[in-house]
């Protein structure tokens, strides 16, 4: 976040190779034949493996993914190092810099974590060969490729954030910190909200862990629309994550302020978390959609990697938008003012406070916020189509089964859009943030606490699972 009239460099200059003039053009030659031969032989191997359902085993199905990595990660500075040799240049500009120090990161840290995977698949086979497709399931390898995309994200975007912080000249004037004014609550109820809030938060925890643990123990309950909902239930605990503890950490000791790094990694949080919770929650009204409309056809459309792919695309699609923000957060400039009228680091209350000029910052809100206003639309869709089927063949039964498929469902989507469409649609006056910070409490406290409930009281499935596991735990010896 620089001054806009600091005297802060705006490219660096690249010295390239250490390699005579008149051999530019045999090393231009060299490595553009390098950098093809690993576009096309790696593109070959992610081909062959798709044709062949020979090759469709765990060892290659990390080899596949390993070959997307390294053809990205030699894009990000080989195409940069051809054009600098062929135009004789050497500069690229500060965000170029930037994003390829971010890029360089990212693609390196997987390919890390897909080698050590695939370490672990060899250890498999030859230790243990009797138990190699118990272990080796499926849903492993989706999980040790989803664990080395997030991991690598969150170790890249740290790197690149400390970077630019410490890119920033030490005598500029700009803040340093924010300052929380919290919620609108008198001092004398400080002690009466914040034992209200940590109880909130404590069962919103609580609560989501232990349908994650009912999930994951009762084998009735492995089905997709749990599935979605075990992901969705860990999503809440780290939506919530990343609000409440600083609030009541602020609250307990009055004080206000949260750092330059904190504010930033708040918003991207916040964002990746609140994104994936609109994508999960499409997902699982496209699965109650196939369970009611074509119901025979359930478990052929509702496949297993159907369910996975729709989750990794959640969770990717919901990193580039909080990425992407969050760079075009960090360029603005904060100069005097530092004093936000909320309880977390707001996007659009930051963007009020900015010195600099947010037209980009507006135009990509608006762009991508079409784009999630999809997810929703999706919701709308499904559930039209449910109550028309439901209503072709209108019966009591009918209409009872329904209900009870898509209840509790329907239930979290109108208070989690709710929450969001009292906010957005329905902004307060300049002068009063009262109601934006009341309505933000609604869909990041409540609605993850009210979760569970929904899910347990309103579904036989989940009621049961509890039910058995008590028993077992009541007359185990």
């Amino acid at each position: 976040m620089k001054k806009d009239n600091q005297s802060s460099v705006s490219e660096f200059l690249l010295l390239g190779l250490p390699i005579w003039p008149e051999q530019q053009t045999m090393f231009f030659a060299l490595f553009l034949g390098m950098y093809l031969t690993t576009v096309l032989g790696n593109l070959l191997i992610i081909l062959l493996i798709r044709l062949d359902s020979r090759l469709h085993t765990p060892m290659y199905f990390f080899l596949s993914h390993l070959a997307f990595t390294d053809i990205s990660f030699s894009s990000v500075t080989a195409p940069k190092m051809l054009v600098n040799m062929q135009t004789q240049s050497q500069s690229i500009s500060y965000a170029g810099c930037i994003s390829q120090v971010y890029f360089f990161l990212f693609f390196g840290d997987i390919d890390s974590f897909l080698l050590t995977s695939m370490a672990y698949d060899r250890y498999v086979a030859i230790c243990h060969p009797l138990h190699y497709t118990t272990i080796m399931s499926q849903s492993l390898c989706f999980l040790l490729v989803i664990l080395s995309w997030v991991l690598s994200f969150a170790s890249a975007l740290l790197h690149t954030l400390l970077l630019k912080h410490r890119m920033r000249r030490e005598n500029q004037s700009s803040v340093s910190e924010f300052l929380l004014l919290g919620l609108p609550i008198r001092p004398e109820q400080q002690g009466v909200f914040f034992a209200l809030f940590l109880g909130m938060y404590l069962t919103t925890v609580l609560g989501n862990l232990l349908i994650i643990l009912l999930i994951r123990l009762d084998s009735r309950l492995h089905t997709p629309m749990y599935f979605f909902l075990s992901h969705l239930a860990f999503t809440d605990i780290s939506f919530s994550s990343v609000t409440a503890p600083k609030m009541l950490v602020n609250m307990q000791t009055q004080s206000q302020a949260i750092s330059y790094a904190g504010c930033i990694s708040q918003v991207y949080f916040f964002l990746l978390f609140g994104d994936i919770d609109s994508l999960l929650l499409t997902s699982m009204a496209y699965d109650r959609y196939v369970a009611i409309c074509h119901p025979l056809h359930y478990t052929t459309i509702m496949s297993q990697s159907l369910c996975f792919l729709l989750v990794i695309l959640s969770w990717a699609q919901s990193f580039a938008s909080a990425l992407l923000h969050t760079l075009l957060l960090a360029r603005l400039s904060f100069c005097g003012a530092n004093t936000l009228p909320h309880f977390f680091c707001d996007l659009s209350a930051l963007l009020k406070l900015s010195s600099s000029d947010t037209t980009t910052n507006e135009l990509v809100i608006l762009t991508v916020g079409v784009v999630i206003t999809l997810p929703f639309i999706c919701i709308l869709i499904s559930y039209g189509r449910i109550g028309a089927t439901v209503l072709r063949v209108p019966s009591t039964k009918g209409i009872c089964k329904a209900l009870s498929t898509c209840g509790s469902h329907l239930s979290v989507v109108s208070l989690y859009y709710g929450a969001i469409i009292g906010l957005y649609f329905f902004p307060s006056s300049d002068d009063s943030n009262d109601k934006d910070v009341i309505v933000a409490v609604l869909y990041t406290l409540v609605t993850p606490m009210l979760n569970p409930f929904i899910y347990s009281l309103r579904n036989q499935d989940m009621k049961g699972a509890l039910g058995n596991i008590l028993r077992r735990r009541t007359f185990s010896p």
